[in-house]
């Protein structure tokens, strides 16, 4: 398949849904994307106007509570989950303990779509969009969200992003490993199309290393899974995955084994509607009028 086509690749639906259960399954957020949400919330402090309500897109998984609450400790949190079983661990955690409760609104939660009602004034999404399928639909939701001048700060993962382990794959004649990244020029070019302006997009490359295969393996599961529809279509066999683990092994330099993660990071507006066009008040009477002269003249 050309590359071309590659970014118009939806994941597997069966797919994604695996993978909201495994994260359901997981105890917390994991390490890179509770260490993504510290890094974006420290640009909180640069907002015109501190938000007073807020959305949690796939808020479990982001992991980015605790960070955004440490700059807006009184703003009230909405959290938006992916499906049912992870609604119901974000409840959990929204009950939190009495002193964290203790004269703040409770969190609500939501499933699947953004709640209606005001504006919000900002939504957050990190590390959300990997599993949408359709980042445009999903930016659309969001900006329906936002009130005027409301603000979007969203991550995701860039095309740089698991280049080893792409190429490990591609030389083996295996499957892609995940599907296609999203360039942080065509993320802007989206936004932008949505109706945000302003957008604000930079990256950085974060590489991660372990000590062995399995604990790679190990970790990648806790990130995510592999949506792409041309993935091995059945279950590998043992033999396989220690084939796989010995593989990414001979990677491995200095006894470390290193993943690239190109972190990509976004800020928008909502662009405030603009008003109508002046109203033009016409006589009836005057109108009629005209309208006769106009027949006479014809005659």
């Amino acid at each position: 398949m050309a590359e071309a086509d590659e970014s118009l690749l939806r994941p597997d639906p069966s797919a994604v849904q695996r993978l909201w259960r495994a994260q359901a399954r997981l105890p917390g957020a994991p390490w890179l994307h509770v260490e993504v949400a510290r890094r974006m919330a420290e640009r909180l402090p640069l907002l015109r106007e501190a938000p007073r309500v807020w959305i949690d897109w796939f808020a479990h998984a982001g992991g980015g509570a605790d960070a955004v609450r440490g700059y807006l400790p009184d703003a009230r949190r909405i959290v938006v989950e992916a499906d049912a079983a992870l609604a119901q661990r974000s409840r959990v955690s929204a009950q939190g303990p009495w002193w964290r409760r203790w004269g703040h609104q409770s969190d609500t939660v939501h499933v699947g779509q953004t709640p209606k009602g005001p504006g919000v004034d900002l939504l957050w999404a990190n590390m959300a969009v990997l599993a949408s399928g359709d980042t445009a639909g999903l930016l659309a939701n969001w900006h329906d969200a936002l009130r005027d001048e409301g603000v979007v700060m969203m991550t995701t993962l860039g095309p740089d992003t698991l280049r080893e382990l792409r190429a490990l794959h591609l030389t083996q004649g295996w499957p892609p490993p995940h599907l296609p990244f999203m360039d942080m020029h065509d993320l802007g070019d989206l936004m932008v199309a949505s109706g945000f302006a302003d957008p604000v997009i930079d990256q950085e490359h974060l590489t991660l290393t372990w000590p062995e295969p399995q604990r790679v393996l190990d970790e990648l599961r806790t990130l995510g899974r592999n949506l792409h529809p041309g993935r091995h279509g059945g279950l590998r066999t043992p033999r396989w995955r220690q084939l796989w683990l010995d593989t990414l092994s001979r990677q491995a330099q200095q006894g470390r084994i290193g993943l690239t993660f190109e972190v990509i990071y976004a800020q928008a507006f909502k662009m405030p509607r603009r008003p109508s066009a002046t109203e033009v008040r016409i006589d009836a009477e005057v109108l009629r009028q005209r309208l006769r002269i106009g027949r006479r003249g014809d005659a």
